[in-house]
């Protein structure tokens, strides 16, 4: 069996990862989900966070061979931590996440997509040093498919996302090429479009490119499912 180091995505923390963790234990996997600093339970200030600061976070985690699955803006630092040190880390698994292009931030990225759904469900702070997600809209972006409770709890977590870290950009060397990759994209997001998915995992390997039916958040929305694809992806 796998071990899974679970590594959430904007305004998220490990707390996103509720449902899928027993649905992975159930299939005989090991798992550990944290809080990049500023979220969650980290008390790091978020003007205070960097890139570097989650890749060092996702390092810390990294005590054993790991699948390590990075969700949405998760998808930089798991292959930021992967560049700087790649020993405890079997694969990458992005899930409906942004893969890096060479010198671009994350902002730039979802800049280049060909929609920005997003936009209507998030809020820049007026010092302009964090973002947050705007109730009113995050069911209809973030969690369309998912359950009232579910929705009510995310929104009970969620916290302001500092800026920085998706505003540095990132070139990744042999080091990273050299680490297996998959992808995950969900069919029905309405985040990060689905079409930009697509394009962001066009020169990963067919086999390594998964397609699931669900908004966003398949953490909740289909957790069994989820699991049974990470399994696959796992290779046990």
């Amino acid at each position: 069996m796998a071990h899974f180091l679970l590594v959430h995505g904007s305004c998220h923390g490990a707390w996103c990862w509720r449902d899928l963790i027993p649905a992975l234990e159930a299939q005989g996997h090991t798992t550990r989900a944290i809080d990049l600093p500023s979220h969650g339970n980290d008390p790091t200030p978020p003007g205070d966070v960097t890139l570097d600061d989650y890749a060092a976070a996702i390092h810390d985690a990294l005590d054993r061979p790991s699948i390590v699955v990075g969700h949405s803006m998760g998808g930089y630092p798991i292959s930021r931590a992967a560049d700087l040190d790649p020993t405890h880390i079997e694969k990458l698994v992005y899930l409906c996440a942004y893969v890096p292009r060479p010198g671009h931030s994350l902002i730039e990225m979802r800049l280049s997509a060909p929609r920005q759904p997003i936009l209507k469900a998030v809020r820049k702070a007026e010092d302009g040093v964090t973002f947050s997600i705007l109730p009113d809209h995050a069911r209809e972006v973030f969690y369309h498919d998912c359950s009232d409770e579910q929705v009510a709890f995310a929104l009970d977590h969620v916290c302001p996302q500092a800026v920085l870290p998706q505003d540095t950009k990132v070139t990744l060397g042999a080091t990273y090429a050299k680490v297996p990759r998959a992808y995950i994209i969900c069919e029905e997001d309405s985040a990060i479009p689905p079409e930009f998915q697509e394009e962001m995992a066009a020169d990963f390997p067919a086999a390594d490119v998964t397609r699931m039916a669900t908004s966003h958040s398949p953490f909740f929305s289909d957790p069994a499912g989820l699991a049974a694809h990470l399994t696959r992806i796992a290779g046990t």
